[in-house]
């Protein structure tokens, strides 16, 4: 044990998992069907694949600071040696409201989940939220599930860790159960339509794209507790990024050969249900049903870990009290930053499924923000300081560096009001907002 320090004991394997497991979730279950009526299956097929393009130029410079300077607060330490102290706040406040609202998202995914096994499960009405009734039970599992996930990460990041390897490969067997079945059993015709409600249908698509990527930069979040080569954390990080781009393209794929359009429709889950359509077996929809709990798991788990780090790094820098940055005397976790985390999961079942896709779209425009400030700081060093120590270097920095700023402001666009894929007002706005309000406040305390 090494007090008042984090300790590096995360393997190689085990940051993979990490970064992989955050980006799929559960996602790739809950979803999959909305993308493809949204845009159809080839429209939401490039959709992804265009919001993955800028989430790999993005990657790059996250790969090469990452590596530069492994430190706990990823974000908050790059843009605080680039770009100064407010605007490593904001950076690092962005990127906490992205991270929370996955973890709350994750909390209220589960219950969601298992009504799909369980029918008649949520039972006790307590009130209705946006059309939405609440139920008793349908809490109770996600707050209990809250609990749990918090417990495990203030025991220890080797703890998180070994859960978050050992779910990430029950992920990827059932992921190619699915695809085997639609491989030998699906159909091109019922991929159509193929594009569908033109621009708008494929950008309201690319708008949810870099909440399904958020997760590659758990690793420089948890770089100062992974034992490994600085320069194997940015080949890990990208290496992440390309093999979720090709998950979800196959997913999107699978699930529109799969299952035809009429079946799509009227499935409350589109993707369980094209399991069960060419796998010939209820038993397929519910290996489906686990494989994205298990994702939820590892989606929740990385954001635990990489939240409360970036917490504790604006806690240690003396923007945040200082209760934040302390580590556990027995487990060198950072607990207090967990337990808050942990206690936003809690709260987050009290507002029913409709704060699943509000948190989904006020949480993606946080994370492009901060993966502007990224890159920009990605190129001030690169001007400012050439002769950094740099163990994993990015070729053509000048095009990565400004392609990855240009397209996370063209992608943050599509958000504001004139957009057709635009916040809705005003749930998603709420969340934005006053997340906002609550940062200035906090920066002007911590700028007296």
């Amino acid at each position: 044990m090494a007090d008042g320090k984090l300790l590096r004991i995360i393997r190689g394997k085990e940051v993979f998992a990490l970064a992989f497991g955050a980006m799929i979730g559960w996602s790739w279950v809950a979803l999959s069907g909305h993308w493809i009526a949204a845009a159809g299956s080839l429209g939401a097929m490039f959709a992804f694949l265009a919001g993955g393009v800028a989430v790999i130029f993005v990657g790059f410079t996250y790969a090469e600071l990452t590596a530069a300077m492994p430190q706990a607060g990823g974000e908050h330490v790059f843009s605080y040696r680039a770009l100064g102290r407010q605007a490593a706040f904001i950076c690092t406040w962005a990127i906490l409201l992205g991270y929370t609202s996955v973890v709350a998202f994750e909390a209220v995914a589960l219950p969601t989940v298992l009504e799909y096994l369980v029918p008649g499960f949520a039972r006790g009405y307590l009130w209705t939220i946006a059309g939405w009734d609440v139920k008793f039970t349908w809490v109770l599992t996600g707050i209990i599930a809250a609990v749990l996930m918090t417990v495990i990460n203030i025991i220890g990041i080797q703890t998180a860790a070994r859960l978050q390897l050992l779910v990430t490969v029950v992920i990827l067997l059932v992921g190619l159960v699915l695809a085997g079945g639609s491989l030998l059993s699906g159909s091109v015709d019922n991929m159509q339509p193929y594009f569908d409600h033109g621009a708008k249908g494929m950008l309201g698509v690319l708008v949810m794209v870099p909440f399904m990527f958020v997760g590659f930069d758990v690793v420089p979040q948890s770089a100062e507790e992974a034992d490994m080569p600085f320069r194997d954390l940015g080949t890990v990080l990208m290496l992440s990024i390309m093999v979720a781009i090709a998950w979800y393209s196959v997913i999107i794929w699978a699930v529109s050969s799969g299952l035809g359009e009429a079946g799509r429709l009227a499935a409350s889950l589109p993707t369980a249900d094209a399991a069960v359509a060419v796998l010939g077996g209820s038993w397929a929809g519910k290996l489906v049903v686990i494989g994205g709990i298990a994702g939820i798991l590892t989606s929740w788990n990385a954001f635990l870990i990489g939240g409360s780090r970036a917490l504790y790094a604006m806690a240690q820098a003396g923007q945040l009290p200082a209760v934040f940055g302390r580590l556990h005397p027995r487990f060198n976790t950072p607990h207090n930053a967990i337990l808050l985390i942990g206690a936003i999961s809690v709260i987050a079942p009290l507002f029913g499924r409709p704060a699943m896709v509000w948190l989904v779209d006020a949480g993606g425009l946080a994370i492009v923000v901060a993966y502007a400030f990224v890159a920009l700081s990605f190129l001030v060093l690169r001007y400012r300081e050439p002769h950094m120590e740099r163990p994993y270097t990015v070729r053509h920095w000048r095009l990565t560096g400004y392609a990855a700023l240009i397209l996370s402001v063209a992608i943050a666009c599509l958000y504001l009001p004139f957009s057709p894929a635009a916040l809705v007002w005003p749930y998603e706005w709420a969340i934005v907002i006053a997340w906002s309000l609550l940062g200035g406040l906090l920066l002007m305390f911590s700028g007296r």
